[in-house]
């Protein structure tokens, strides 16, 4: 689920770590990211956020973890304002 706000975009995804590769995968049920980093200490979390820095080519301070951080459902605010760079990133998730 894609939500926009005036604060940015707030994204619903599933993440599945201990994946073979970094990708996003779309769904009948959403978007899931797959990620290389275990679940220990943060580290997906943090691979998370490096992650969608380079494939949304925004830095990563524009990315937060609103909701899940202990949990495979997270809620991200992407800090991201101007309509090219908001369908931009709308199209890689609908």
């Amino acid at each position: 689920m894609i939500k926009e706000t005036k604060d940015g975009l707030i994204l619903q995804l599933k993440i599945s770590p201990n994946a073979s590769k970094n990708a996003i995968v779309k769904d009948e049920t959403g978007v899931k990211i797959k990620l290389t980093a275990q679940p220990i200490e943060g580290k997906a979390n943090k691979a998370l956020i490096e992650f969608l820095s380079k494939q949304l080519k925004v830095p990563k301070t524009y990315i937060e973890i609103l909701k899940g951080d202990t949990s495979k459902d997270k809620t991200l605010l992407i800090k991201v304002v101007g309509s090219d760079k908001i369908e931009n990133i709308k199209s890689m998730f609908e």
